[in-house]
């Protein structure tokens, strides 16, 4: 199957450059030049990627991403954050607005080729059928869907993968390092930081119901998934 990529950058020579890119590759292409034309095209079909520039004309793309984060039709596509800004607050500025991955202009093709893979198979819904249940929190991974105390839960495709790893391995002790393996991947080029921001965005959506509390910080060790306080 053909991924489909939405590429929304307002410099033609760049947008030019990576629609080649992954043509060259083979993944089909959608280019929009600022966030209300992504947004039309959003209305008209599904990605299975956004590449998003950060300074768009007429809004900014952490706008975009948190506007397209808070919509349920749109929230499940992983986005890629593209911006000239590469201090470390400015990536977790980015990663907290709902990016998946976040690359430094300027970037290689060959770079922006793997991020796109890394980001693809990490996000993919998982087809094994199977249930995952701890006190009253339900994974129901043939349809991705997660349930608490018979509420629908809904997270982004990291946060997903994060309480899966979490729930199918519970009372353990896991290092950002051993965590960013284990979930990203070993051949993601993310940062350990991006673990806190994702460990905070899912105890966030755990807050209503309590569950909070079982995604635990172990100082200067990691973090683990326990139901004992």
């Amino acid at each position: 199957m053909v991924a489909r990529i939405l590429i929304v950058e307002d410099e033609l020579a760049i947008s030019e450059m990576i629609e080649i890119a992954l043509t060259n590759v083979n993944f089909e292409v959608i280019k929009a030049g600022d966030a209300e034309e992504a947004m039309r095209l959003l209305g008209e079909m599904l990605p299975d990627l956004i590449l998003l520039d950060w300074m768009l004309p007429g809004g900014s793309g952490i706008e975009f991403a948190r506007r397209i984060k808070n919509r349920e039709l749109t929230q499940h596509i992983p986005v890629i954050m593209l911006t000239a800004k590469g201090e470390e607050a400015d990536k977790i500025h980015g990663l907290d607005a709902g990016a998946d991955d976040y690359i430094t202009k300027p970037f290689s093709p060959r770079e922006l080729i793997a991020r796109i893979r890394a980001v693809l198979r990490r996000t993919a819904p998982h087809t094994e059928s199977e249930m995952i249940e701890v006190d009253n929190l339900v994974i129901d991974t043939a349809s991705h869907r997660i349930m608490v105390n018979d509420q629908s839960l809904e997270l982004g495709p990291t946060e997903y993968r994060l309480l899966h790893f979490f729930m199918t391995h519970p009372e353990r002790v896991y290092s950002r390092s051993q965590l960013l393996d284990r979930v990203w991947g070993s051949n993601v080029y993310v940062e350990e930081r991006t673990v806190d921001v994702h460990i905070r965005r899912l105890r966030k959506a755990l807050t209503p119901y309590g569950h909070d509390r079982f995604v635990q910080t172990v100082r200067s060790a990691g973090y683990r998934f326990s139901t004992k306080v």
